[in-house]
């Protein structure tokens, strides 16, 4: 009786769960089998947690998820452009990231990590493209038809 209670307590965690495992995998797996792009980076398991776990929140809404990650990402590639690689560029870019977020109202937390990430991978302006905004559009267009699917 406890078990079916446990499922019946806590539909919603385990349907966060299973679209964050389904939609993880689908990137990781374009991953694996492409080898001439990158698909997955970190920030997008904290992406997922947002869009999954707490999908009414501001802050994993759409266009937080997606222009959040695109903004950083090339607040990294713009610092590394002007000041390579160094303590000072990797600081000014999430500032800088940071600055953007706020004032376009699309804070989307996960994303910080895209300048640090550009920067000690001496990203080109192509990983804004691949990994991180087809990565984060296909987050956002997986999160919006399972959470429609489930009436979520």
């Amino acid at each position: 009786m406890k078990f079916k209670n446990f499922f019946k307590d806590n539909t919603n965690t385990l349907i966060s769960c299973l679209g964050a495992f389904l939609c993880i995998f689908f990137i990781s797996y374009f991953n694996s089998i492409d080898e001439t792009n990158i698909w997955l980076i970190p920030p997008f398991g904290a992406s997922l947690v947002l869009v999954m776990a707490v999908h009414d929140s501001p802050l994993a809404q759409p266009r937080n998820v997606f222009f959040g990650h695109i903004l950083s990402a090339s607040s990294g590639v713009l610092m590394f452009y002007l000041l390579g690689n160094s303590p000072i560029s990797i600081s000014l870019a999430l500032s800088f990231a940071i600055f953007l977020m706020i004032i376009t109202k699309t804070t989307h937390p996960p994303a910080g990590a895209n300048p640090i990430i550009a920067i000690l991978g001496a990203k080109t302006i192509e990983f804004v493209i691949m990994p991180v905004a087809t990565g984060a559009l296909f987050i956002v267009i997986f999160a919006f038809v399972y959470n429609k699917i489930l009436k979520r």
